[in-house]
């Protein structure tokens, strides 16, 4: 185990009814900047409990932040904020709507270009407060400090870090009028998410590993039941924490990360227009396979085929490519395609995305092994 630091303030109010508690939260003296995405949250009563808890605050409103948010309509919601002169953003919605505010939370304090706060990466001091009301489990962003900001003017999207919500409000009581879609796209998120912390090299934290494969096994069993459209509230809730728990840093102590298959993902995002969990779903795979035969994922590979899909029989490499093939089949079972030509993406576009890591001079993989050609190699393996 390597060494580590974990740093976590954000606070989980959980349960039913929980968003009701959100007055207390806030500070008396708050200007709240209230950030939405479409009105989703007015057709599943989360706007009313929401305007009901804020009764007595003074606040404004800002809809239309996108999933994979953009700069552009970012800028807009700064605009809006600094004429009201806000000094709290509270997030309603889903991780797109966390993350753009979390952006937004920082450009409301400074007079550079929002944009050029992405470009940075990091952003560490100077934020206005930021807490959430989660109706979307499935990014994490609702306990950690990422985000994920697009452009549409030049098709680009990144990783931005900047403050941790100082609450979040998370009942699973929201979650009964998700579309299957959606909910399909949570669990293969969070699903994604794990498997990029976990499934790298054998032998650095068992605690990790269980804790992982606790997650990979619950998102497993409870799919069913989620996709089913029953108000099953222990499923939902289940599905709802593991979401939190697989991007919270709780399970990445000590452990190498890998995060090629988001790096390739955020690619068919901005150039192709993919959901972000679809493009996940993917890449992974192939991921897996190409970085299998490099000897990076060799080892846990076969961990992870005993430990999570109970295959022990055959040699190794017909064991880790029966794994690949039914995490395939599992993402499958949720309803989503897996394979580039099925979302109509061009071989243009796989020739866009080597060219841009071959231009920035990147390489990605736990062991800086996934230069621009071996994602080129991953990209002809979607195919």
């Amino acid at each position: 185990m390597n060494n580590f630091r974990y740093y976590n303030p954000t606070q989980l109010i959980f349960g039913k009814g929980s968003i009701a508690r959100l007055a207390k939260l806030l500070p008396s003296d708050a200007k709240i900047l209230v950030t939405y995405g479409g009105g989703s949250v007015r057709r599943n009563g989360v706007y009313e409990q929401v305007t009901s808890a804020l009764h007595g605050f003074e606040y404004s409103e800002f809809w239309g932040l996108e999933s994979n948010p953009t700069v552009e309509t970012i800028r807009r919601a700064v605009a809006q904020g600094k004429e009201k002169k806000s000094n709290f953003v509270l997030a309603v919605g889903g991780g797109s709507v966390i993350d753009a505010s979390k952006l937004i939370s920082a450009a409301l304090l400074r007079d550079e270009d929002p944009w050029q706060l992405v470009l940075q990466g990091i952003v560490r001091d100077r934020f206005v407060p930021l807490g959430t009301v989660l109706t979307i489990p499935a990014t994490g962003s609702e306990m950690n400090s990422g985000a994920v900001i697009s452009s549409s003017e030049t098709k680009e999207k990144f990783p931005f870090h900047g403050q941790f919500p100082t609450f979040s409000i998370l009942d699973p009581e929201v979650t009964y009028t998700l579309p299957p879609f959606q909910l399909a796209c949570g669990i293969a998120d969070s699903y994604v998410h794990v498997m990029e912390q976990y499934l790298t090299a054998p032998g650095q934290s068992r605690l990790m590993d269980r804790f992982a494969e606790g997650i990979l096994l619950t998102l497993r069993e409870i799919a069913p039941l989620v996709l089913s459209g029953e108000p099953n509230y222990d499923a939902r809730a289940d599905f709802m924490v593991a979401a939190t728990h697989a991007l919270n840093g709780s399970i990445n102590w000590g452990v190498k990360e890998d995060w090629s298959t988001h790096m390739i993902g955020h690619e068919l995002t901005a150039i192709a227009g993919l959901t972000h969990a679809h493009s996940l779903v993917i890449v992974l795979p192939s991921t897996l396979r190409v970085m299998s035969r490099m000897g990076d994922k060799h080892d846990k590979m076969l961990e992870y085929a005993e430990h999570i899909w109970g295959i022990k029989e055959g040699n190794d490499e017909e064991r880790i490519e029966a794994a690949i093939q039914a995490t395939e089949q599992f993402f499958r079972s949720l309803g989503l395609t897996t394979r580039l030509r099925e979302a109509g993406v061009s071989q243009e576009v796989e020739d866009e995305i080597v060219r841009r890591f071959t231009e920035r001079g990147v390489v990605f993989g736990e062991n800086g092994t996934v230069t621009p050609e071996v994602v080129r190699e991953i990209l002809a393996d979607c195919r």
